[in-house]
């Protein structure tokens, strides 16, 4: 069994990432599996972390934009927060790791935009700095990498996910379901 997160982080869930034309491909599936999760901890009273990107100018999630507004209706209070972030990684020039420290976490659930950037950069960083890390396969996506004339073939959104979950290292963790995530009140 796996073990209960403390808190979750959603990545990234801005408009112009998870809808419209330009969205991640599984986005409808991708706002489900995050839906359950963001339902789940908050049913538990667990720690809740939306992570939203400022992008430069210009940019499909820059800043005051429509398409850098979060998707999914945030409810603000002691336990739910929103934090901005300038770069890939969530805890770099951010207030989460204080969030996390403050409120005693120990294990957290991952989800959200994008694999390969800033889930990995913000996973990365949870375990180097000793937190138990859970990332469910279905609660991350990202775009299909286009294919590069005499470097390869266009790489599906998919494989771009699981590989970005490998490189993080082989637990088991990093390929659960959302189904077998669980939160826990600190």
């Amino acid at each position: 069994m796996t073990q209960p997160a403390d808190a979750l982080i959603v990545v990234d869930m801005q408009t112009a990432f998870v809808s419209g034309p330009d969205a991640v491909p599984g986005a409808g599936q991708l706002l489900d599996r995050v839906g359950e999760l963001l339902d789940r901890a908050r049913e538990a009273g667990a720690v809740v972390v939306h992570l939203q990107n400022d992008g430069p100018p210009g940019a499909d999630d820059e800043p005051e934009t429509p398409g850098w507004e979060l998707y999914l209706p945030v409810k603000p209070g002691p336990r739910e927060h929103v934090v901005r972030k300038p770069r890939d990684d969530g805890f770099d020039a951010t207030p989460l790791g204080e969030i996390l420290v403050t409120a005693g976490v120990r294990s957290l659930a991952i989800c959200g935009v994008m694999s390969e950037m800033c889930v990995h950069a913000t996973a990365k960083t949870a375990l180097a700095r000793g937190y138990h890390v859970l990332l469910p396969h279905d609660a991350h996506g990202t775009y299909d990498v286009p294919a590069v004339h005499g470097v390869s073939d266009k790489i599906p959104a998919q494989t771009v996910s699981r590989v970005a979950a490998w490189s993080l290292g082989d637990q088991p963790e990093n390929t659960i379901p959302t189904a077998s995530v669980t939160f826990a009140q600190l």
